[in-house]
């Protein structure tokens, strides 16, 4: 079968992990104006800032096109400093029938995890999606160092 599947990155980053932690999930709203080589857009639909249960969307450049990632946060670990978000709505399940995204931080390391579940076996896998947050958690890096 293979339809499951799941990607892992980790990242060694020299501002701490948790600097990273704070852009990413309580000042979400700077994250267009600090990478916008990666993400040109990102929109509150229901809820606060990152908190449980809201519901949240991202523009964001993959292989030159404008994608979109609607989600809902599902939970919150602020001691492991981990978020999952599940996709709802987006690019993403046009390929995908489920999709989780998980971010977390822990010292100097930023951890993205992408779980999903491909509609086909010919389906790719979302590499290049985790390339983005690769990309984007770099520039996040280079902006706290400043």
């Amino acid at each position: 079968m293979g339809l499951k599947g799941k990607l892992i990155a980790s990242i060694e980053v020299k501002c701490e992990g948790h600097s990273i932690h704070d852009i990413v999930h309580t000042n979400t709203h700077h994250l267009p104006n600090i990478i916008p080589s990666v993400l040109n857009h990102f929109e509150i639909h229901e809820g606060e800032t990152i908190k449980v249960g809201s519901v949240v969307s991202w523009k964001f450049n993959q292989d030159g096109k404008e994608m979109l990632l609607k989600e809902k946060i599902e939970s919150i670990d602020l001691e492991k400093k981990s978020t999952t978000w599940k996709v709802i709505g987006g690019n993403m399940l046009e390929l995908y029938d489920s999709f989780t995204i998980i971010t977390s931080s822990e010292h100097q390391w930023t951890t993205v995890t992408l779980m999903y579940e491909k509609k086909t076996e010919d389906t790719p896998e979302p590499l290049t999606l985790l390339g983005v947050f690769i990309i984007g958690l770099k520039d996040i890096e280079s902006h706290l160092l400043k």
